[in-house]
């Protein structure tokens, strides 16, 4: 930015409404600027956001925020109401550690009411702040143009109206015709992708409107109740165009005089106004890594050493699996690119099913066409998995249906934040009667795991990794049935020479179970373990549940059982295998490594690791505390 850009004098909403019509373009202009050059450098959502500059500028001239909540759904939708609330000169430290956050964060600022990173939910915040305002009496202030009414507005968009918890919030608000809200439908056609379904149509036909032209000029006489949402009762300005501030201003003008809930439909364009974005034909750049902004590609990463992602390894042997069996189907949730089911898609369109922003959905889908003979692969984030698992408990699991799972970023995935790492799929999962769950230390595992989950034919699987480039394989001493052999010890003697005598119990066994990828944390605390003169075995199960009969005599035969895994230890693979064990009447004492209890900030996976203690040398010194003790048993709660 020059020293004279109107965006430096921009530090809150107040300093928009003295700018004239022409200063206000030239702002929108320089907010493009800003956020490919930021975005460039750190990545984040930068296809969204480049959408929604003129609709976010229109919002902070007509409401007063934060008094006037804005609440965006989904939160990546975000930066420009971040930029104009005075963190602007925060946007070097986007997603980094203690910096900006890629979502809204009530801790940065008064401006952002809630988190809103998981889609579809902003409309059920939405009427829960209205009703509080009227029942708290909190709805009377005199406003910045002399009115007596507080206003809460949520900007629905990127696929969230998709989702039935939208349309849940919808049906609730149309039931309150004198409390005022503002829906403004951020209608860019996508999600990830495009977005599909009825929904999508309705929308699509009001777009191609003949009253599209007039609206768009000044949106004069247009609040009337329009199909889809005037079947509700809600009352429909639009559509209007979403990068005319002028036309925004006034349709949005509009909204807030009204006495009731009403539905602005803005038509964007994600990516709007940055050549690279407006070509990725696939997702608009609706997420990206670091890039060069002259071109939008991706920066080298010189790091990598030629192990391919975890995404891509399965959206490989899926398209295998799916030449051989023509039972295997697949589901994403409007994620067909980032879970990887696009070769899939590509290569068995007609076996391949976007049912959008709609887990819960998905899963009972899933389990009609297991229903019907069929082997659904339901691919989604493990975070997202968080919001059907009574889908999987009753629908899948109840009716013992071989559904298998596919939780791409599982564990600590990092940038993104509190809302989005995969922390918990081991508890949820672990659950299920009956159900199989994988957690791969490598690719070749992953593909090995893939083909045991399509096996099962009696209930759900599960197959878990995490986000990024999957590890040189790791390979085994030895193999059984149950489990792989990482690591053993000289039985005659620890490793590094002494004769198993110094520290801990004389002739003392340890046992290391590894769980998924952290076998590199599994290693660093054998080899701790073997420094006071245990003899030490690494293992990695083939199952996380159900723990297998040999893996609970292993147990048995030790005198001390460590677990390493990136789930929450709270109802987390440790305490499964612990449960196993003190059920088979064995009390050989079980320490748990994994992730504490509490929401996790953002930062790199190696900062939020290290932060829970998930780093080799918080490892190291936490098992040296264990093995200069003497082995006595632990309860669940340490």
């Amino acid at each position: 930015m020059t020293s004279t850009s109107i965006l430096e004098g921009i530090s809150s909403p107040d300093d928009l409404r003295s700018l004239t019509a022409t200063e206000l373009a030239t702002l929108a202009g320089e907010i493009r600027a800003f956020l490919i050059e930021k975005v460039s450098a750190t990545g984040g959502h930068l296809g969204p956001n480049l959408g929604v500059v003129e609709l976010t500028i229109a919002l902070h001239r007509v409401f007063d925020s934060p008094s006037d909540p804005i609440i965006f759904d989904t939160g990546h939708q975000a930066y420009v109401h971040k930029i104009l609330t005075g963190r602007r000169d925060l946007f070097d430290t986007l997603r980094r550690r203690d910096g900006l956050s890629g979502y809204p964060a009530r801790a940065e600022s008064p401006h952002d009411w809630t988190e809103s990173s998981h889609a579809s939910a902003a409309l059920s915040y939405a009427d829960g702040l209205a009703k509080a305002f009227e029942l708290t009496g909190k709805t009377g202030k005199t406003g910045q143009d002399g009115q007596n009414s507080r206003n809460v507005v949520a900007v629905v968009g990127d696929g969230a109206l998709t989702g039935g918890m939208a349309w849940e919030a919808l049906n609730n608000i149309a039931d309150a015709e004198d409390r005022p809200l503002t829906i403004v439908v951020n209608d860019n056609g996508r999600s990830y992708s495009p977005t599909i379904g009825g929904l999508e149509h309705s929308l699509a036909s009001m777009r191609v409107r003949p009253a599209y032209e007039k609206v768009t000029s000044r949106v004069e006489n247009a609040v009337v109740p329009r199909e889809i949402f005037g079947d509700l009762g809600l009352e429909y300005i639009g559509p209007v165009d979403g990068h005319d501030i002028t036309a925004l201003q006034d349709a949005l003008g509009q909204a807030r005089s009204h006495p009731g809930p009403v539905i602005v439909h803005a038509l964007t364009r994600k990516g709007n106004g940055y050549p690279p974005a407006e070509n990725d034909e696939d997702e608009l750049m609706h997420s990206t890594g670091v890039i060069d902004p002259s071109t939008g590609r991706p920066v080298e990463d010189h790091s990598q050493d030629g192990s391919q992602n975890w995404t891509d390894i399965f959206a490989e042997e899926l398209v295998r699996i799916g030449h051989r069996r023509e039972d295997v189907v697949a589901i994403t949730a409007a994620m067909t690119g980032p879970t990887g089911l696009a070769r899939f898609a590509g290569e068995f369109p007609d076996r391949t099913f976007d049912v959008g922003i709609a887990e819960q959905y998905a899963l009972t889908s899933a389990a009609g066409l297991a229903l019907g003979g069929l082997h659904p692969v339901v691919a989604v984030y493990s975070t997202f998995l968080n919001r059907a698992f009574d889908q999987l408990l009753m629908d899948v699991g109840l009716l013992h249906l071989p559904v298998t799972l596919v939780l791409d970023r599982a564990g600590v995935t990092g940038p993104d934040g509190a809302s989005h790492n995969g922390m918990w799929d081991l508890t949820l999962t672990g659950v299920v009667p009956g159900i199989h769950v994988a957690a791969p230390r490598d690719g070749h595992r992953l593909t090995d795991a893939l083909h045991r989950c399509l096996a099962v034919t009696d209930g759900p699987s599960v197959v878990r990794f995490p986000k990024g480039t999957a590890p040189q394989d790791v390979p085994a001493v030895r193999s059984t049935d149950d489990y792989d052999v990482l690591h053993e010890s000289d039985r005659t003697g620890g490793t590094d020479g002494t004769d198993g005598t110094e520290g801990t119990e004389a002739g003392q066994d340890v046992l290391v179970v590894s769980y998924g990828t952290l076998t590199d944390l599994a290693f660093a605390a054998a080899d701790e373990l073997e420094r006071s003169g245990p003899r030490v075995r690494v293992v990695d199960p083939l199952w996380v549940t159900p723990v297998s009969h040999t893996l609970v005599d292993l147990v048995g035969e030790s005198d001390l059982v460590v677990t390493v895994e990136d789930n929450g230890v709270h109802g987390g693979a440790g305490q499964m295998l612990h449960r196993a064990v003190t059920g088979a009447d064995i009390s050989t004492p079980v320490r748990y490594l994994g992730i504490a209890q509490r929401f996790l900030d953002h930062g790199t996976r190696s900062e939020v690791l290290a932060d829970v203690g998930l780093d080799e040398e918080s490892v190291r010194r936490q098992v040296a505390g264990w093995a200069a003790v003497s082995v006595e048993t632990v309860d669940d709660d340490r």
